[in-house]
């Protein structure tokens, strides 16, 4: 098994409920989409989708179902990109998924894990996703999130990362991506989520691949926006698996 960086560590004793129990009705690539938020993990950022509308979202939450509260610490989202400085100084993305523990109907982030994977300026792909799902199983954790660079791009979710999403909101309504763009003086990072039910449904229906334009939703909504129930807790703990 890959080093382990382990930082810091909060024992929550979860609600009876593991990411394998959770996923079961899934199988194959649909399975590890579950787990690992896409079945590739493939984040890629266009300047296409900038000109195209795709940067467009919301402040308020739209969603026709009520969402669990999920906390997660400002300091894990510091430490990935001081972990992917490398990269981000090579103008090279990088990706990583997010596990939480359930606690009284609240989620807790407590374990960032990133990946083996290959990266260019503009794309992000896993490699050896069996080692998240182990990770992920043995700790009960429920795949809630994901989070991943743009060096050198603003803060935005792109058409192919929009997909990359739906994979994960499907399963867990609750599911968040953040985005980090250091280079971005308006906004230095971004907690999103589809829209729902309008993003979604354009999603479910979309079955182009590649940097391309989505249509709008049938409520006017955007396709996606940013998260009002999610928290950061600098009273937080968390850990990190660093398997590259």
């Amino acid at each position: 098994m890959a080093e382990r960086n382990c930082l810091s560590f909060m024992n929550i004793n979860e609600e009876n409920a593991s990411a394998s129990s959770l996923c079961s009705v899934e199988s194959g690539s649909s399975f590890c989409a579950c787990i690992f938020c896409g079945s590739n993990f493939l984040k890629t950022t266009s300047q296409f989708d900038t000109e195209h509308g795709q940067s467009q979202s919301s402040n308020q939450s739209t969603s026709s179902t009520v969402l669990r509260d999920v906390h997660i610490s400002a300091n894990l989202m510091e430490d990935f990109l001081g972990l992917a400085k490398d990269n981000t100084e090579k103008d090279l993305e990088t990706c990583g998924t997010l596990g939480a523990f359930l606690k009284n109907g609240t989620f807790y982030v407590t374990t960032l894990i990133i990946p083996k994977q290959e990266c260019t300026s503009n794309s992000c792909q896993a490699t050896n996703d069996e080692e998240v799902f182990s990770i992920q199983n043995e700790q009960s954790l429920f795949p809630v999130g994901w989070i991943h660079t743009h060096p050198s791009q603003k803060c935005f979710m792109s058409s192919v990362d929009l997909h990359t999403h739906y994979s994960c909101q499907v399963m867990i309504p609750e599911a968040f991506a953040v985005v980090m763009a250091p280079t971005d003086t308006s906004r230095s990072y971004g907690i999103f989520r589809l829209s729902d039910p309008g993003g979604m449904s354009v999603l479910k229906e979309c079955q182009e691949q590649g940097f391309h334009p989505h249509k709008e939703t049938t409520d006017g909504s955007p396709i996606y926006e940013h998260c009002s129930n999610v928290y950061t807790n600098s009273n937080l703990r968390f850990e990190i698996f660093d398997l590259r």
